[in-house]
């Protein structure tokens, strides 16, 4: 069973109408294997949030929860998750600026397809994570992100935007790592998967940005494995023998001898199965 809800910052059920011409109820929808909430006239409010529950063996969904954000695979480790509706102005730079923003709303959570399990594929992407854990997957975070800003925090280099050649608010978000020499940023995936290629898109704002030469990936188990990179504008990739890990951590990173103290991540793009 998946329960969609609107809630307050009180945690109460937010009532009004999905349509002029229906009584006001509970923006709540509850189905065994597609839940949605289409609302016509209803605009988010701060603290509001959304918040999905779920019941069964499967831990695999796909959600849309705003018509600016794409479709995404996760996975949930618990049975209810909770999505904090950007509204501070920082909070927002990070997206397009009518994300969230509508009267109008149709958000959605299914099961996911066997097929949509199973396939080889970009293990990384999800274009709902936020900036804490919040038991849904994957899940990127970082031991700093410039200014504490959104848009440089960890999960803008899982969201699937490659806008690389400029630099601060959307769609020019990255990782941002605020000159420090020992930055790392991993990727928690929530349950073991089987991975065997890694692709990186460096920020390639140039002269104002500089680039890694080499960085280092470590998987769950403390394997190492070292990445050269280099100052391009497209995707650098590494592929290895398939291995089994929980998360990957990319670290090590060796900036260039150049005039630029700023290196950024764009995206980093994970390839494999789920055990």
């Amino acid at each position: 069973m998946i329960t969609l809800a609107i809630k307050n910052k009180q945690d109460q059920l937010i009532v009004g109408r999905i349509d002029h011409e229906k009584e006001p109820a509970p923006f709540q929808v509850s189905d065994d294997d597609l839940a949605v909430l289409a609302i016509k006239n209803y605009l988010y409010e701060e603290g509001d949030k959304i918040v999905v529950e779920v019941t069964g063996e499967n831990p695999y969904y796909v959600l849309q929860l705003d018509e600016t954000l794409a479709p995404s695979l996760i996975y949930l480790s618990q049975s209810t998750w909770e999505y904090q509706i950007p509204w501070t102005e920082s909070a927002r730079k990070s997206s397009v600026e009518t994300a969230f923003a509508s009267q109008r709303h149709h958000l959605m959570v299914r099961k996911a397809h066997e097929f949509e399990i199973t396939n080889y594929q970009n293990l990384s992407f999800n274009a709902h994570d936020q900036k804490s854990a919040t038991g849904a997957y994957p899940h990127a975070s970082a031991n700093v992100e410039t200014r504490d800003d959104s848009v440089f925090f960890a999960k803008n280099a899982i969201d699937g935007k490659y806008g690389n050649r400029s630099h601060g608010s959307y769609p020019f978000a990255s990782w941002g790592i605020n000159q420090q020499a020992d930055a790392a940023l991993t990727i928690e995936f929530g349950r073991p998967v089987l991975i065997d290629r890694v692709r990186f898109l460096l920020r390639a704002d140039y002269p104002h940005d500089s680039y890694w030469t080499k960085g280092t990936l470590v998987f769950a188990d403390g394997e190492e494995l070292v990445v050269e990179t280099t100052n391009t504008a497209s995707f650098q990739e590494v592929r290895f023998p398939k291995k089994e890990t929980t998360k990957l951590t990319y670290k090590e990173l060796q900036k260039a001898e150049d005039d630029s103290p700023f290196p950024a991540l764009t995206q980093i793009e994970v390839f494999g199965w789920n055990c």
